[in-house]
């Protein structure tokens, strides 16, 4: 339990399915990344696939201390099966007062513990999932992004009533409330939307606002 890591970078700490892609993916783009898991045949299988895995206890205060995850700029609580070790793995982050904490939640009651205990970020990544696929499958919507406060982005493929028509003659944002953001039409590359766009039946839309609008404007025949 030795591995101590420079200033920045992300902790990711449990290597379940959440957290085993959490830190695959930061790897990929580039962060510098250490997992940890209690569980030795975890770590043994990703230690192949990850740069740096320790197995260590983070419900333990002293072990978070010794890999210096005080130095690090964000941490992943990714501990989702036992919720009194997410909460008390999530309270000696805070103790540490040094990454931003983002953590893994099960349930409403759980993400309310946690932020009041002082995680930066709840995410319920079930949750958040069943509805995005709702989302994409209810409707003409091929991706869905969304945000604070039900602000939403998607891709998504254009009403008839737009095709062969300019965005200023169409004049989404006033009848709909949403605004498309960019067209990629097939062969071509992205471009930014103009009043003067056009847009093509073919035609893939990026289209922001809230998310109630944005269901409306995209179950338009």
């Amino acid at each position: 339990m030795g591995e101590r890591r420079q200033s920045g970078g992300g902790l990711v700490i449990g290597l379940g399915r959440f957290g085993a892609a959490i830190a695959m993916t930061l790897e990929e783009l580039g962060t510098d990344v250490l997992a940890m898991d209690t569980r030795p045949e975890l770590v043994q299988e990703f230690s192949g696939h990850l740069t740096h895995v320790v197995q260590a206890d983070a419900t333990n205060l002293d072990a978070l201390q010794q890999i210096g995850a005080k130095d690090f700029s964000a941490a992943i609580v990714g501990v989702g099966t036992s919720i009194e070790a997410s909460v008390l793995i999530t309270a000696n982050l805070v103790d540490l007062d040094g990454p931003v904490i983002w953590a893994k939640a099960i349930s409403q009651a759980h993400g309310k513990i946690l932020e009041r205990i002082g995680a930066h970020h709840v995410v319920f990544p079930e949750k958040d999932a069943g509805q995005r696929v709702a989302h994409l499958v209810n409707g003409r919507l091929i991706d869905y992004i969304e945000f604070d406060d039900g602000f939403a982005i998607v891709k998504m493929r254009p009403p008839q009533e737009v095709v062969g028509y300019s965005l200023a003659q169409s004049d989404i944002r006033a009848k709909y409330g949403v605004t498309v953001v960019g067209v990629k039409s097939p062969g071509r590359d992205f471009t930014y939307a103009t009043p003067s766009t056009v847009i093509a039946k073919h035609d893939l839309l990026i289209v922001s606002g809230h998310d109630d609008l944005i269901e409306r404007f995209s179950n338009r025949p």
